[in-house]
């Protein structure tokens, strides 16, 4: 771990002004910026391997009282971006009225990580592709922006299939960032200019020609919060993976629906494990809506969600796999008791 600066905000407005001066001073391109530190579980790791080297850390856990509520109440659930994963995925009114959210927090990593990780730093986490994470791999365009990108022609059974360009294949490792995008969640964004709110789909980047650039946060931004609007009771969160726990996902799929008389009114459905960033199946849920449920739709739904994949040696089996996740998340959905 190389040398870095500390510096504990006592209060938004302090955290914002030390990441934005720390920014400024610094290149981000040579991975010399500056950080947030939360629960620190992605951070520590990846500057423990040298993939971060940031010149500044920026430990904002005291506004963890302001930041870290959760909020079913009234017509949107409101999460802060400190709360605990934990906290969030055992809370009674998540998992009554929007289990897709709380399954989607159970299912990732470990007990004593969710104990420590917080919203905010788990939808920022960064990708767990092998030759981002190991520096004696010198081509990877989100390492080392320009310099080619390994997974191409090396081992990528992990790799993505959907969203991915000539400079990136990696695979965005989360789980909780699908349900948010399902459920057309919008992030509450602190920064300079005070609070603003934007979609949650609209917070990761396509790697397109700039993989090095992973979100639309500015610098010195910090996610506040996280904004659910309605309630969305029939709704699943379905991952495979490797082995049952601590592991990430193969392929997932979140699913929420609203069915009247058998009748599927509005249909929600985006896709893990296959893409590089959270992805919204929209495809599939225009097949969806306004049609009577039946293995039938769902297969058809499931093609429509992958029509646009591409595989590659060694991940071409997610596609296959992926197609038959989305099927069995509609059907769980649909069946749930409410």
């Amino acid at each position: 771990m190389r040398p870095f600066s500390y510096q504990r905000a006592m209060d938004p407005d302090m955290a914002v002004q030390a990441l934005s001066t720390a920014a400024a001073a610094n290149n981000p391109l040579t991975k010399a910026s500056a950080q947030p530190l939360a629960g620190g579980t992605t951070l520590i790791d990846l500057m423990k391997l040298d993939v971060m080297r940031p010149a500044a850390i920026v430990d904002i856990n005291p506004l963890s009282e302001g930041w870290s509520a959760i909020d079913p109440g009234g017509e949107n659930l409101r999460l802060g971006a400190l709360a605990k994963m934990s906290d969030v995925a055992g809370h009674d009114e998540i998992q009554r009225n929007y289990p897709v959210v709380a399954n989607s927090l159970k299912l990732a990593a470990s007990a004593q990580l969710r104990n420590m990780a917080t919203l905010g730093g788990n939808v920022m986490q960064r990708t767990r592709c092998s030759y981002f994470r190991d520096v004696s791999y010198e081509n990877c365009n989100k390492r080392n922006p320009g310099s080619g990108c390994a997974a191409m022609d090396g081992v990528n059974r992990m790799h993505a299939v959907l969203g991915t360009s000539e400079q990136c294949i990696a695979t965005y490792p989360g789980d909780f960032a699908q349900a948010l995008i399902a459920l057309d969640a919008s992030v509450e964004v602190t920064g300079r200019s005070g609070t603003r709110s934007k979609p949650a789909a609209e917070l990761h980047k396509a790697p397109g020609n700039t993989p090095e650039i992973e979100t639309t946060l500015q610098p010195g931004e910090l996610i506040s919060a996280f904004v659910i609007s309605g309630r969305w009771p029939r709704s699943v969160y379905l991952k495979v993976r490797d082995r049952q726990s601590y592991e990430f996902a193969l392929s997932s799929a979140a699913v929420a629906l609203d069915v009247q008389d058998g009748t599927i009114r509005d249909a929600r459905v985006a896709l893990g494990g296959v893409a590089t960033v959270p992805w919204r199946a929209r495809e599939a849920e225009a097949l969806l809506k306004g049609q009577r449920f039946d293995d039938a739709l769902a297969q058809r739904a499931a093609d429509a969600a992958f029509a646009d994949a591409r595989g590659r040696q060694h991940n071409s089996f997610k596609i296959a796999l992926g197609k038959r996740v989305v099927a069995r998340a509609l059907q769980q959905a649909v069946t749930m008791e409410i």
